[in-house]
């Protein structure tokens, strides 16, 4: 019981340490975005703001800026269009691995592996001059070309998922005389649901958290996305530290919120095709 007690001690212990690794850059960003400039130069980062000096200036002063409504334009264009190709291409790519042989099958799977684990920044060069190429450059459609060709995530959730539902169902479609296409969009499609909102709630974090793509393909101030429109209050000219803090806390609600509303959908779909019987 003793030894029982001490474990059951020790994983609190753990979990309340990762909550208060995970918490206190929120919780800083959250102080210093209710200081004024003066007290965000005198007291500690860690410091709670004083009741009466309480202010939320540094939120309007955001919410004032044009470009807030450009960012979430844009990144909400942006995330509808590549969310929408990454399940339709990840859908119908996973379905033709798993349910049919074809030569080079293996070669085809290796090389979509190897895509997933080659770092985006060693191809960075090359991907820049054929983004030139198709005449992308300063257009939302370079976003859109790079998040459905190079993050291919997709694919294994979708072949982990459509691996657990059982043949006999493509079967039984073909004998009544149903389709390859009528199968897939009639029977396996609406089947892989759970998968799809998991799909699009990782992809959805990540497209609105990215600022590297967006920053170097998109310079263009009218292309600004919710990430790049931060670079407003970094610079030296305009720049303050708690109307940054502001904005990182306006910009990261969306994705809190749909991670807090979507969870047990990433958590399930993540885990479909664990375990087989």
């Amino acid at each position: 019981m003793k030894k029982k007690t001490i474990a059951q001690i020790l994983k609190q212990i753990i979990c309340l340490c990762m909550v208060a690794v995970v918490m206190a850059p929120i919780l800083l960003t959250l102080f210093a975005a209710l200081k004024n400039k003066v007290d965000m130069v005198k007291t500690s980062p860690l410091s709670l703001p004083a009741l009466d000096r309480l202010t939320f200036d540094n939120f309007q002063k955001v919410f004032s800026n044009k470009y807030l409504l450009v960012g979430f334009k844009n990144t909400g264009i942006i995330l509808v269009v590549s969310l929408i190709f990454n399940v339709l291409f990840g859908t119908m790519t996973a379905f033709i691995i798993e349910r049919f042989n074809f030569r080079g099958k293996k070669i085809i799977i290796a090389l979509f592996f190897i895509g997933m684990l080659i770092p985006s920044f060693v191809t960075e060069i090359a991907r820049f001059k054929i983004i030139n190429g198709l005449h992308l450059y300063n257009t939302l459609g370079a976003p859109i070309v790079i998040y459905v060709a190079s993050d291919l995530m997709q694919l294994y959730i979708y072949r982990q998922f459509i691996s657990t539902l059982p043949v006999s169902l493509d079967e039984s479609a073909l004998l009544d005389g149903c389709s390859y296409f009528g199968l897939f969009t009639r029977i396996i499609f609406p089947l892989l649901a759970p998968a799809t909102a998991t799909v699009c709630i990782i992809k959805a974090i990540n497209i609105i958290n990215d600022m590297y793509i967006p920053y170097l393909y998109m310079p263009k101030n009218k292309l600004r996305t919710l990430t790049t429109f931060l670079m407003d209050y970094s610079n030296a000219q305009k720049g303050s530290w708690q109307t940054l803090a502001a904005g990182i806390i306006i910009i990261m609600l969306p994705t809190v919120l749909i991670y807090l509303f979507f969870q047990k959908y990433i958590l399930a779909g993540v885990a479909a095709g664990a375990v087989k019987e």
